[in-house]
């Protein structure tokens, strides 16, 4: 069904298995990230207090 869509959508041209490893490794950071129950309700209210937690969250995953 998703090839008669044409240029509407679909399936992509090629599978970059390079590509599709980078995007998986973002993805599970921010799953990662998303435990963290004040960035997932982004519970701060500046911009500044949440890029704070996210930077100290980002350590503390990275440490």
């Amino acid at each position: 069904n998703r090839l008669n869509r044409g240029s509407r959508g679909g399936r992509p041209p090629a599978f970059d298995r390079q590509t599709y490893r980078l995007r998986n490794v973002v993805e599970r950071c921010f799953g990662r990230l998303k435990q963290w129950r004040g960035l997932a309700t982004r519970y701060d209210k500046t911009r500044e207090s949440y890029q704070a937690a996210v930077t100290i969250a980002s350590i503390l995953l990275w440490i």
